[in-house]
C-alpha cells in the first residue's frame, strides 16, 4: 500500500498526460456547471426567500426535494431525453462534455436555490423594511439583498462546486467515461480501480481529497466571517 501511494505521488509530480487530461475535463465540467447553477440559482433563491406569492411554499418544497435527487436518477432522465429516441436526440449531445455539464446543472441548481432562499428568508424582512424607508424600487431591493448575500453566495458556490466535482452517477451515465474525452476524476477512479490500476486511482483520489479539503477550509472561513 505504501508503495502504491508513493507511486501515485510520483505520478502526480511527473506531469502525466493522461492524468492532466482527466483534470482538464473535470475542471471544465465542474467549473462551468457550478457557475451556470450559481447565475441561475442566486436570483431565484433571492426571489423565493424575499417575496411571498401564491405557490411559493410549494416551490420551496420542490427545490428542497430536488436537493436530494439521486444522481443516477438525473442521469437516467438526461439519458432518455438526449438519446437517439429522445426529444433532444437530434442535438447529439450524449457522451459529450456538454451533456455532463447539463446534468450537473440540473443536479446542483436546486442546492444553490435552497441555500440562498434559506439565508434570504431570515434577513428579508429587515432589508425590505429598510428599502421601504429609503424609497427603493423592487429591483433596487433585489440588488440590496444580493449585496447582503455576498458571503453566502460565495460559500454556496463552493458547496456547489464540491458537489459537482464529487459526482459520479450522472456523469458516468451520460458521459460514458470515455478516455481522453469525457473521463472525469470520479469516473476515472472507478474505472481504473476496476481494472486494477491502483496507482492512477490513488493519484486521482489524493487530488480529489485535497480539493475537497481546500473547499471545506474556505467554506468554514467564510461561515466564520458570516457569523461575526
Amino acid at each position: 500500500m505504501q508503495s502504491a501511494i508513493q507511486k501515485a505521488i510520483e505520478l502526480i509530480l511527473s506531469g502525466d498526460r493522461e492524468l492532466g487530461n482527466i483534470l482538464l475535463v473535470t475542471a471544465k465540467t465542474c467549473v462551468t456547471s457550478s457557475l451556470i447553477a450559481l447565475f441561475m440559482g442566486v436570483p431565484l433563491g433571492i426571489l423565493l426567500g424575499a417575496w411571498n406569492f401564491r405557490g411559493r411554499r410549494f416551490l420551496v418544497i420542490i427545490m428542497r426535494t430536488l436537493m436530494g435527487m439521486p444522481p443516477v436518477v438525473c442521469g437516467l432522465v438526461m439519458y432518455i431525453l438526449f438519446s437517439g429516441v429522445g426529444p433532444f436526440g437530434r442535438y447529439k449531445l450524449l457522451f459529450t462534455v456538454n451533456i455532463m455539464i447539463i446534468a450537473q446543472v440540473v443536479l446542483i441548481t436546486p442546492l444553490v436555490i435552497a441555500n440562498i432562499e434559506t439565508y434570504v428568508s431570515a434577513i428579508a424582512p429587515l432589508v425590505q423594511e429598510t428599502s421601504i424607508g429609503l424609497g427603493l424600487r423592487p429591483w433596487q431591493t433585489l440588488m440590496l439583498l444580493a449585496n447582503e448575500c455576498i458571503y453566502p453566495i460565495f460559500s454556496t458556490y463552493l458547496l456547489a462546486f464540491a458537489r459537482s466535482i464529487a459526482e459520479v452517477g450522472a456523469v458516468s451515465m451520460v458521459g460514458g467515461a470515455i478516455a481522453w474525452k469525457t473521463n472525469v476524476m470520479t469516473t476515472a477512479i472507478m474505472l481504473y480501480t476496476n481494472r486494477g490500476s491502483f496507482t492512477l486511482g490513488i493519484a486521482l483520489g489524493i487530488i480529489l481529497m485535497s480539493i475537497s479539503l481546500l473547499v471545506n477550509i474556505v467554506v468554514t472561513v467564510m461561515q466564520g466571517r458570516l457569523n461575526r
